[in-house]
């Protein structure tokens, strides 16, 4: 079960990184035309946390299967 739950974590991941835009773009686009998640600059804070939630996950997952 968590190695099932590991693998989504990474799966996850790699979509968040691949479609994250460059820095100098930000989500001005997405921000303008989604309004679920409010304002671009919360829509880019919210997805860094979430990114970086998912990164401290999987390697607590890494750590977990290699003891």
């Amino acid at each position: 079960m968590l190695k099932i739950l590991w693998v989504l974590v990474d799966l996850v991941l790699i979509f968040l990184i691949f479609v994250r835009t460059p820095k100098d773009v930000g989500l001005e686009s997405f921000g303008s035309t989604n309004k679920l998640l409010g304002s671009p600059s919360s829509a880019e804070n919210f997805l860094n946390k979430f990114t970086w939630f998912l990164i401290v996950s999987y390697l607590l997952f890494a750590f977990k299967f290699n003891l």
